[in-house]
């Protein structure tokens, strides 16, 4: 089944956000045209394509990866390319934006996904009140990360559909939390509990377990898998487990620099 190409206005969601990276003249002073729209929005476009291909399902039990290459602009169209991979069974997933790469991915559709046992998984300490600088000390592999419940409203789910120019009618029509919405946490899962600089998400690997429900409160249960320094930049990988009312939504392997080389010089 061949599914079509998705073309989005991509939008800024971030603008105002801590994290300077999404502000125009920070971004410049990095070397990018200006702030970046967030990493966890061009996986919301991406998402389009599988739903389309396999509705609600994907939702319960399909998987997905992507990684960001180059930055998404507000304002520019973001063209989401689908294609069958090589058996058949997936689909490769591509982001262009005036001409260039800016991100890949895949996504398929397991006969089933293959549930964690929440014995395995602790509940992670309320985020700290004054928290503490991200550092290879603060996110050390084995600590667990958590955020403030989110109560998921049918107007909050509405407007975040609205924000990431979502037009399938699948969310509205049968009241589910967007997949987007759900990898949103995983960012929070580090912003609640360390104070970073500009910062950038560069990439995650995700099993659906179940479809959100509109009404619902997620949590997640996140563990710092690695920490580590590549050519200058600091990377920190997290094993997350998003819930909603206690049930397994996703597991998202997400990984982000923390502190990038460019903050390191300064």
């Amino acid at each position: 089944m061949r599914t079509a190409i998705y073309e989005v206005e991509a939008y800024n969601t971030a603008k105002d956000s801590e994290n300077k990276i999404h502000d125009d003249s920070v971004a410049q002073r990095f070397g990018f045209t200006g702030g970046l729209v967030p990493g966890v929005d061009v996986y919301a476009y991406m998402t389009h394509p599988p739903v389309t291909r396999w509705g609600r399902a994907w939702l319960e039990h399909g998987t997905a990866d992507c990684r960001f290459a180059k930055p998404v602009y507000d304002g520019d169209r973001a063209i989401v390319t689908p294609a069958a991979e090589a058996d058949g069974e997936g689909m490769a997933l591509r982001v262009d934006s005036k001409g260039v790469l800016c991100a890949t991915g895949s996504a398929a559709l397991p006969s089933a996904a293959a549930m964690p046992d929440l014995a395995d998984w602790a509940l992670p300490p309320a985020p700290p009140e004054n928290r503490p600088a991200a550092s290879p000390e603060s996110l050390a592999a084995g600590s667990w990360l958590g955020i403030p419940p989110l109560h998921v409203t049918p107007d909050f789910a509405a407007k975040y559909c609205e924000d990431v120019r979502e037009t399938a009618p699948l969310y509205a029509h049968e009241a589910l939390i967007h997949p987007g919405l759900i990898l949103r946490m995983c960012n929070w899962a580090l912003t609640y509990n360390v104070a970073l600089g500009p910062w950038i998400h560069v990439g995650s690997a995700v099993a659906n377990l179940s479809a959100g429900r509109i009404g619902e409160t997620l949590t997640v249960r996140a563990r710092v898998a690695r920490n580590y320094d590549h050519k200058g930049h600091l990377f920190v990988e997290l094993d997350a487990l998003v819930l909603g009312d206690g049930r397994p939504l996703s597991r998202i392997g997400h990984t982000a620099i923390y502190r990038p080389r460019q903050v390191m010089a300064a």
